[in-house]
């Protein structure tokens, strides 16, 4: 499904990572953006290659918009009052999207808009008078990415023009949950392209099929990946809330560069059925919000046992359709937090904005165990990526049998040969090296595989983040989800600021990154960790210091930073 930003970078580049440093109405204030030359704003199958082109940038202004930075229970209340209506909403959000993605700015968050978004809306307000609103989610528009299924009229290419014309056969099962709670699907979003899981030297954000996404706070900047459509869509205002997946990275690093929060479950916890997948024992879908309240809205429709994925059976008795009660009444006070210092890799400026993160948990009552360092980091990296590169092309392969005998491929070699007779389009910046070193592994039972596997699980888990946790009696372990965004470079690919994500993501366990602060005027998040199954208490926390920070702050889309 979807991977870390530095998924499949080589051992020595990983290591090197870590070491060095592992984002219609009235009310938005106006700020400059820019419109390049030419852009591909329509995400043609064609456009990903030319879009990220030349041209001066022109500054305009942003228009305003009644619902900038509306919280879902206040949109809820709004319906509820019949001021406001799921077609109306769903109407503004589609003249957001079309003034600052498709023109203006042109963030490029939106990979392919929802042609029955309307009719659907329209049939969720009949239903809302007719017998009352299904809960929270009745008439509320949401983007998800474009690797999960919908079996409606939008494709599900996972940004590559290989698969530009495929459509499911079944919606992913969170869709499903999404349409059975009442959601608008809005439409689907930009992603680095296969999740990030083709190149070494690839850029984040960047698809054949879509093109470059931009981060809203200043758009020559990266928004990070792999769910970096729903990071800085979700982030500029184009939808309620969003849906991300992540392998290791690619739900909370595009939250964290993006300002907003995001939730990675514990594997199992949320369904992948229906996902292109990378890694079976990592992968997760999981929610993209401007606040924790949302996100939690959102866990609780998705999260839910599926006989399509086994893992979700680990689940039983731990998912929850209601995650707020654990919001009510939340506190920071005796909240016991370790401190993961050498996961502060960020520099200095995150490390001061981290000082004053620390030290408003403290104000509110939280206990700082300082340092309360995850054992093993790093020890692991190589051996995450053999895990990565056999489950992908398993994975993957029965992701593309399952799409039915029509379909244009079968297999990755497949792909591979696909993406070299279409070079020029498909492959404009950087290669497949990731694709040709995964084709070269056998079966899920390969003695390598099995051993890599063994490694992570013990390493993570018992040896490591269970280790620290029950040697401090901690409820939380805290590290900066990652440093402040980049300049985009499609000539030299990604250079990574910082980042906290692999601990959690190799042991399938729960993180949730919180806007903590800006520097530079680039949004930086704290992560909250935690064991499996820790998702309320997560929340908990991660509320009580949203409460006390209120830290984020709306994009302004600057061309640049005024540096």
């Amino acid at each position: 499904m979807d991977g870390h930003p530095i998924d499949g970078r080589s051992a020595m580049d990983r290591r090197n990572f870590l070491r060095a440093g592992l984002g219609a109405g009235a009310g938005f204030a106006a700020g400059a953006a820019f419109v390049p030359a030419a852009a591909a704003g329509d995400a043609d199958p064609g456009a990903g290659a030319g879009e990220a082109g030349s041209g001066a940038p022109r500054p305009v202004d942003v228009p305003a918009f009644e619902f900038e930075e509306a919280k879902i229970a206040e949109l809820q209340r709004r319906m509820e009052s019949g001021s406001l209506t799921a077609r109306a909403l769903a109407a503004a959000y589609f003249a957001r999207i079309d003034a600052l993605d498709r023109n203006g700015p042109h963030v490029n968050a939106v990979i392919e808009t929802n042609p029955d978004a309307l009719a659907l809306a329209d049939a969720l307000d009949a239903e809302r008078k007719a017998t009352g609103p299904r809960g929270p989610l009745h008439g509320i528009p949401v983007l998800v990415k474009d690797n999960i299924d919908t079996a409606d009229r939008m494709k599900t290419s996972a940004g590559s023009l290989a698969l530009a014309g495929s459509v499911a056969a079944r919606d992913a099962f969170v869709v499903e949950r999404l349409r059975a709670a009442g959601a608008v699907l809005l439409g689907k979003t930009n992603l680095s392209e296969w999740a990030n899981f083709r190149s070494t030297r690839s850029t984040s954000g960047w698809s054949g099929r879509g093109g470059q996404t931009r981060n809203p706070y200043a758009l020559d900047r990266n928004p990070c990946g792999s769910s970096s459509g729903t990071g800085a869509g979700i982030s500029a205002n184009f939808a309620a809330a969003g849906v991300g997946t992540e392998t290791d990275g690619s739900i909370v690093c595009p939250s964290t560069m993006c300002g907003l929060v995001g939730l990675k479950p514990t594997v199992g916890l949320v369904s992948r059925a229906g996902i292109v997948p990378i890694s079976a024992t990592q992968d997760t879908a999981g929610p993209m919000a401007r606040t924790v309240t949302d996100a939690a809205l959102l866990l609780g429709a998705l999260a839910g046992q599926d006989a399509r994925d086994a893992a979700t059976l680990k689940a039983k008795g731990r998912g929850l359709t209601d995650y707020g009660p654990f919001l009510d009444g939340a506190t920071l006070k005796g909240a016991r937090l370790g401190v993961a210092r050498k996961l502060f890799n960020a520099g200095p400026h995150v490390d001061g904005l981290m000082t004053e993160a620390l030290a408003a948990l403290k104000s509110e009552g939280a206990v700082l165990v300082d340092p309360a360092d995850i054992p093993n980091l790093g020890k692991y990296d190589d051996a995450e990526l053999q895990v990565m590169l056999y489950e992908f092309k398993d994975g993957l392969e029965k992701y593309l049998e399952a799409l039915g005998p029509d379909a244009p491929h079968r297999t990755l070699a497949d792909l591979i040969r696909w993406n070299e007779d279409n070079r020029e389009r498909e492959m404009p910046y950087f290669g497949q090296e990731l694709f040709e070193q995964a084709v070269k592994k056998g079966r899920l039972t390969a003695p390598e595989y099995r051993a890599a596997l063994a490694l992570c699980r013990r390493l993570s888990r018992a040896e490591g983040l269970d280790a620290v946790l029950q040697k401090h009696r901690l409820d939380a372990v805290l590290a900066p989800t990652g440093g402040p965004a980049w300049v985009t470079d499609l000539v030299n690919g990604d250079h990574f600021t910082g980042g906290s994500s692999s601990p959690c993501a190799v042991a399938g366990y729960p993180a949730i990154t919180v806007p903590a602060g800006f520097v530079f005027g680039l949004p930086v998040g704290l992560t909250f960790m935690g064991p499996a199954w820790s998702e309320g208490r997560l929340l908990r926390l991660a509320f009580a210091f949203e409460r006390a920070t209120k830290a984020r702050k709306p994009p302004r889309f600057l061309p640049t930073l005024p540096l």
